[in-house]
């Protein structure tokens, strides 16, 4: 015997004004971009890194490479990814590479992340 799901609207019923209202607000582009930033978070080795650079200042590559267990290439390889979507920035000093978070926004998405995971932990959850 099949049942109806509890989460989905038994019938159908639009409320044209609201839908209208919250279309207008809506920038495809702008929702792509914000898709690339959450799909390049989708990744467990960049969010170690970008947790790893939400603590501290900045990172070289070799430290990225050792606290997430990665060879430096690998790291190099998610660094220059969040760096191309903006999430990161670096700077050269000599023949060493530093890694930072762009800039705060990226750095509370972070962290608001990791304070929303320890709570539904805590939860249980």
């Amino acid at each position: 015997m099949k049942t109806k799901s509890q989460d989905v609207c038994e019938i159908t019923c639009v409320d044209s004004e609201k839908v209208q209202r919250l279309k207008a607000q809506i920038d495809d582009q702008e929702t792509s971009n914000i898709a690339k930033i959450y799909k390049a978070l989708a990744d467990d080795t960049r969010v170690k890194i970008a947790f790893a650079l939400s603590l501290e200042e900045e990172l070289c590559v070799c430290d990225v490479a050792h606290i997430v267990g990665a060879t430096t290439a690998t790291a190099s390889h998610h660094l220059r990814l969040l760096n191309n979507l903006g999430l990161a920035k670096y700077r050269k000093e000599g023949k060493l590479v530093y890694y930072s978070l762009d800039d705060d926004h990226v750095k509370q998405l972070i962290q608001i992340a990791f304070a929303h995971q320890k709570e539904l932990s805590y939860r249980g959850q």
